[in-house]
């Protein structure tokens, strides 16, 4: 089926070219040249998710080091490590507390002096590496990096957690421990090195390491906020996908469906710098964390810190099925359970639809709280389907439509809809309330929550309500330009520019994040001539740094519609 009347020109592997003399230094043995003359001590602080055996047969070893530490190896104890983090992992599958560890609550303190007090006796190249290996001092720091969608593919194909051995456990748990632990204690040893750092080698390709100095690193992420840039973007199928994103992002025929796709969460996504001999990837996340001021913005940092707020994803079920019923928390809740500052509150912005396409979306006006919350119970033990027409607002939806959901507002995506998710940044705090009776692709139940849930559905969000606050809430503000949300509770703005020729866009004091919802293709062009011109095509989502205080968008087609959301 074809779902555009145009080629579309969707890039799932966006380069973002870096104004370098410099090159890559490109591949293991041009790395080790590279490293073969160095006398002392090299550290290499891996990213939890790096491959040391590879690392160590591939590197290390041909550096002919007189002594090789894996600093994991002088970790504390599994147990002791699971019994301190215990609050924070928890026994729900997804849910748990972020880690508050930093990397020396993983180790003895005795343990690492006499380590150190070991090597300084050795004479010759001395190698330790692993996840704090930066506790022992050395003459070259290296770090060793990894994007958080690779650790997701390798947790799936028997990666274990950092520190706990747990090649088989539910890749849910899995991504849970790394979510709240694993990355926030190594993003904490990030900020710690950063300033001492040598050298970075991006390890995603375990064939084909890259390594560049820190001052050209330094460099990219200078011009990184000078500029607009998109992301790379990943998908990824679901027991609810659909068959539109295979065509309008050229993604593989043969699979199944796809259900989701992440083009715009910093956290999550990767950005690839362009150089004359290859590319160099980079976690999104870097870039938020070493030039937050300039990314954001001073009043967007003030409130938000090192967080990015902004999120953009793709939730296709064009000939797919239903999303789950959920509901996300209030800000209070999210804040008491999970230690989170601010709630995803959201919105669905229909990108398309077949005539059947819906959404779900608040109460019915009638709503018996007593037998909606019973339905519920009886159909997660099973024992009957939930009747959600009976309780659940049903809107037909059609292309551009837009529907506000501000937290405690329950929702969800019907089948044939295709939805761009413009939502606050928090990631997997979502309470599934009934999934339609399905398994996950594991085979296993998809976890429920009604506890959670049924404390932050907020019952009057009924049908005049939702038909008044919550759907199409437009604001004309010129020929060319809306405000269509996102409703008062909610932080972020959404403007759309409906344009022919090209239109000028302030960024508002805030990082801008925007995706072109209709035409085949247009251009960023900086209205100072800060930055060269930008290509961007159908559905892909960019990010314009606060820096740039305004820039204007040609359009290359008959008529372009742009979403920008920003921080009000």
């Amino acid at each position: 089926m074809s779902y555009l009347p145009f080629q579309s020109l969707y890039d799932k592997f966006p380069v973002i070219s870096v104004d370098t003399h410099e090159q890559l230094i490109l591949g293991a043995s041009k790395i080790i040249k590279h490293l073969e003359n160095t006398d002392g001590i090299i550290v290499f602080e891996t990213y939890p998710g790096i491959d040391l055996s590879t690392l160590r047969d591939d590197i290390i070893l041909k550096l002919n080091p007189k002594e090789i530490i894996n600093i994991e190896h002088y970790a504390k104890p599994e147990s002791e490590i699971d019994l301190m983090l215990e609050k924070n992992i928890t026994n729900d599958r997804v849910f748990g507390l972020y880690a508050h560890h930093t990397i020396h609550d993983f180790y003895n303190h005795y343990t690492l002096l006499e380590l150190r007090d070991m090597l300084s006796h050795k004479k010759g190249l001395k190698v330790v590496y692993g996840t704090g290996a930066s506790l022992i001092p050395g003459d070259l720091l290296i770090h060793v990096s990894l994007t958080r969608w690779e650790i997701q593919l390798r947790f799936r194909q028997g990666a274990s957690n950092l520190f706990k051995h747990n090649p088989d456990e539910d890749i849910l748990r899995k991504y849970k421990r790394g979510y709240f632990v694993d990355w926030r204690v190594a993003d904490r040893i990030k900020h710690e090195i950063i300033d001492r750092l040598d050298l970075i080698i991006d390890y995603n390709d375990r064939s084909n390491p890259k390594m560049i100095t820190r001052s050209f690193y330094e460099k990219a992420l200078d011009q990184l906020v000078q500029r607009p840039f998109r992301m790379v973007p990943y998908f990824d199928p679901g027991v609810w996908g659909g068959q539109w994103m295979k065509e309008v992002c050229h993604l593989d025929p043969k699979e199944k469906n796809y259900a989701w796709a992440f083009d715009g969460v910093p956290e999550e996504n990767s950005i690839r710098l362009g150089f004359s001999n290859g590319f160099f990837e980079i976690p999104a996340q870097d870039l938020v964390d070493f030039r937050t001021k300039a990314l954001l913005g001073d009043r967007v940092h003030g409130r938000f810190g090192r967080q990015f707020p902004i999120r953009f994803d793709f939730l296709d079920t064009m000939e797919g099925g239903n999303l789950s019923l959920q509901v996300h928390p209030l800000t209070e809740y999210i804040r008491e359970k999970f230690g989170m500052s601010y709630t995803q509150d959201e919105s669905y912005y229909i990108l398309d639809t077949k005539d059947d396409g819906v959404v779900y979306l608040g109460f019915q006006e009638d709503l018996n709280v007593q037998a909606f919350q019973h339905d519920l119970i009886e159909a997660s033990k099973g024992l009957k389907n939930f009747p959600a027409e009976r309780h659940i607002n049903i809107w037909k939806a059609k292309k551009h439509d837009h529907f506000l959901i501000p937290a405690g507002t329950i929702h969800c995506s019907g089948k044939n809809t295709m939805v761009l998710e413009i939502s606050a940044c928090v990631y997997i705090f979502t309470f599934k309330l009934w999934d339609w009776g399905r398994n996950g692709l594991d085979g296993k139940p998809r976890p429920v929550h009604l506890e959670h849930g049924f404390k932050n559905l907020q019952y009057d969000r009924r049908t005049e309500m939702v038909k008044h606050e919550l759907i199409n809430t437009l604001t004309q503000v010129s020929d060319v330009e809306e405000i269509t949300g996102l409703h008062e509770r909610e932080f972020l703005e959404t403007r759309r520019f409906t344009f022919k020729d090209s239109v000028i866009i302030p960024t508002k004091g805030s990082v801008n994040m925007a995706n072109l919802v209709s035409g085949k293709k247009m251009t960023i062009e900086s209205v100072d001539g800060s930055f060269e011109p930008y290509e961007i095509h159908y559905v892909e989502t960019f990010i314009v740094p606060e820096t740039i205080k305004a820039y204007k968008v040609v359009c290359n087609d008959l008529e372009c519609i742009l979403m920008v959301a920003h921080v009000r």
